[in-house]
């Protein structure tokens, strides 16, 4: 069988704009972006993993992609972000891949092992405990208070309100370089882009929020990279993620921020190459 590159792949009438570098014939690392970054949040991490003979493929998820921006919250329920990736997998034509996502692509990636376990052959999660783990440190640490934006963004209209005047100066004071948070901030502004981003919360506020299903515990190797000084996600639920994944494990500590493939590309590779 002939293996192409991919520039984009459809699903359900939507289509996703992909990177796609690398040998061809080379292991396959799916990049998997967060809020509300695209997929040239990779852009220092993807040579790193291809001058090592990975081919490794990203792409706009649902909303940030300009083809694939339903409109509606429900359209952005987990489960159908989980099935933009596997409707990638299917595109690329491979059975099992490694995965690697930040902030949200790292709870897709969370979700993914749940649903797909046969299909992937590693999960690096960047920032973003275990679902579980979150959800116990809220009661148990100062976790609720970093993760009261989340109801916040749950919100009708007052988000897109409150972010489109000073998102670009709000994500350079969290700490992201200037050049993402000036690319960030345009992708937003276009048409029904914030809103679209912001959809991906407004889905899991949804009656039963279809998640995905598949048991809460991870059974794939698993490698979580968390930075201590992150602003949104605290140490207990970093700790606590360990609990939730039976397959071999690994916890990489850094000294860094939430951003981390933006800041600190080389620890994030070294991550994903360093497997447990």
């Amino acid at each position: 069988m002939t293996v192409a590159r991919l520039s984009s792949f459809s699903r359900a009438g939507l289509r996703f704009d992909v990177t796609d570098a690398g040998p061809l014939e080379g292991p396959v690392t799916v990049l998997l972006h967060g809020f509300p970054a695209t997929r040239s949040s990779w852009d220092g991490v993807i040579p790193l993993l291809t001058s090592e003979g990975r081919r490794v493929v990203t792409f706009d998820g649902r909303g940030y992609s300009p083809g694939a921006r339903p409109s509606g919250r429900a359209a952005y329920r987990p489960r159908e972000l989980v099935r933009d990736v596997v409707a990638l997998l299917d595109a690329l034509g491979e059975h099992r891949v490694s995965v690697v996502g930040h902030d949200w692509g790292g709870l897709v990636a969370w979700w993914l092992g749940r649903v797909i376990p046969s299909r992937i052959e590693h999960l690096t999660v960047l920032s973003t405990p275990h679902p579980r783990a979150l959800s116990r440190s809220i009661l148990s640490s100062g976790q609720g208070l970093r993760s009261s934006y989340i109801a916040l963004f749950q919100l009708p209209v007052l988000p897109e309100l409150l972010l489109r005047p000073r998102l670009e100066r709000l994500l350079r004071s969290s700490g992201l370089p200037v050049e993402s948070a000036r690319e960030y901030a345009e992708r937003m502004a276009e048409p029904g882009a914030l809103t679209a981003a912001l959809d991906w919360y407004r889905g899991l506020a949804l009656p039963g929020g279809g998640r995905p299903g598949g048991p809460p515990r991870i059974t794939v190797p698993t490698t979580y990279l968390w930075g201590n000084r992150d602003f949104a996600l605290g140490r207990r639920a970093a700790e606590l993620t360990a609990r939730y994944v039976t397959a071999p494990y690994r916890f990489v500590e850094i000294d860094a921020g939430h951003w981390l493939p933006e800041t600190r590309a080389a620890d994030v590779a070294d991550a994903i190459l360093r497997r447990s």
